[in-house]
């Protein structure tokens, strides 16, 4: 009886961790379909766009062109919405030149060598070789390539088959930017916030998250607060992707020119954001290895970074809403004071470089807002108050080192 208790009190204590884990595995499973949910969301404008460029480019091109068989017109107007927001006009010139070049090349080497299985590979092999030492980019060597394979393969079967494939890339891309700029233009503001959000949400939440490890002495916390944001580069590249998308929709299509004042605060936010984030990572990095060096952590220096969560929350607020960050300014500024009370409380090495990064950061925060780095720092400087020491040249905060008091703004 006795074994049959121990065997039941291990089968508690068994059940209750294979419970735990069963939780972490269903929450995984929730936050990756809310995750790729969000991302449905955001490409439903696109699959529109798509779908309605890919109808009218095959009905342009055989209803008003007479192509019988308009396979390259479709394919070229997806290709070029395919490809990266912000980069579809240059999308399309590039499906045009590499289709010459595979055009040309194709025709030459059909009229000298003839068809076949190696002449195709050295039609492939030329095209990308003279795309290549032309400078072309990717698309283009990835174009011409294609263009003369579909000549090599289909000429014996399909009479004339060059000009109705250059017709049919133009036709291609140029409805595809007519449905992006005319028919079907995006609203390039709610773009660029739905896809700020993901990237502005991570660096606030793990602010915030490392905050509460500093108060409670909780490295484990802060650690896995780091290792979060160093995943970051897919938040940050949708936003810089979605940035540039907006302003190719705000110089294209006149129903949206009206939003190209409004797009000023996301085009000059979107480097000081990708510093926020990289030096919010050397922030939590220090934090990690002030609490395994035992340093003293003052009141003030949990609150500070605490702010500066909460200053990247009203940044993306107030952005979204459009209007002045006004109180993210605020926030990041009260980020700045509570680090220098921490400071004066006294701080070791790692402590001080962790209120350095508060300040770095609240700059880079002030600067995303909309103010100059001059006008940034000095804020900075004046919301630190007089606790820094004597001497010494001032220091930008957009580049701070490692001395033995905060960098001067």
């Amino acid at each position: 009886m006795r074994r049959v208790g121990l065997r039941d009190g291990a089968g508690d204590v068994d059940g209750t961790r294979i419970a735990g884990a069963m939780e972490q595995i269903r929450h995984r499973g929730r936050a990756t379909l809310h995750d790729r949910l969000h991302r449905v969301r955001l490409s439903m404008g696109l699959a529109v766009q798509a779908g309605l460029a890919a109808g009218l480019s095959w009905l342009a091109a055989h209803e008003l062109l007479n192509n019988p068989q308009p396979v390259f017109a479709p394919i070229s107007a997806v290709g070029t919405l395919a490809v990266s927001v912000g980069q579809r006009f240059k999308r399309t010139v590039e499906l045009i030149v590499g289709v010459a070049i595979g055009v040309a090349l194709g025709d030459l080497l059909i009229f000298l060598l003839g068809t076949g299985p190696w002449q195709l590979g050295l039609v492939v092999f030329a095209a990308i070789i003279l795309t290549v030492f032309a400078g072309a980019s990717v698309a283009i060597v990835i174009q011409a390539a294609a263009t003369a394979v579909l000549i090599v393969t289909l000429s014996p079967s399909t009479e004339n088959l060059e000009l109705p494939r250059f017709v049919d890339a133009f036709v291609g891309g140029g409805i595809a930017l007519l449905v992006t700029a005319v028919l079907l233009p995006l609203n390039p503001l709610r773009v660029i916030n739905r896809a700020a959000r993901p990237a502005l949400d991570l660096l606030a939440a793990q602010l915030d998250s490392t905050a509460d490890g500093l108060r409670e002495r909780d490295r484990n916390k802060v650690q896995q607060s780091l290792e979060r944001l160093r995943n970051n580069k897919e938040e940050l590249a949708t936003f810089t992707e979605a940035i540039e998308g907006a302003k190719e929709t705000a110089m294209l299509s006149p129903a949206r020119w009206h939003r190209r004042d409004e797009l000023t605060h996301y085009g000059e936010a979107a480097e000081p954001i990708d510093r926020a984030m990289r030096n919010t990572g050397t922030l939590i990095r220090r934090s990690v290895t002030l609490i395994e060096d035992e340093e003293a952590i003052p009141e003030p220096m949990p609150d500070s970074v605490a702010h500066l969560a909460e200053s990247v929350r009203m940044l993306k607020h107030e952005f979204a809403v459009g209007e002045e960050p006004e109180k993210a300014r605020e926030r990041a500024l009260r980020a700045v004071s509570e680090a220098g009370r921490a400071y004066k409380e006294g701080v070791g090495f790692s402590g001080n470089v962790v209120i350095a990064q508060v300040r770095t950061t609240a700059s880079d925060l002030l600067v995303a807002s909309g103010l100059s780095q001059e006008e940034a720092n000095r804020l900075v400087r004046q919301s630190f108050g007089d606790r820094e020491q004597a001497g010494g040249q001032a220091e930008p905060e957009s580049a701070p080192k490692r001395p033995t008091a905060p960098p001067v703004g």
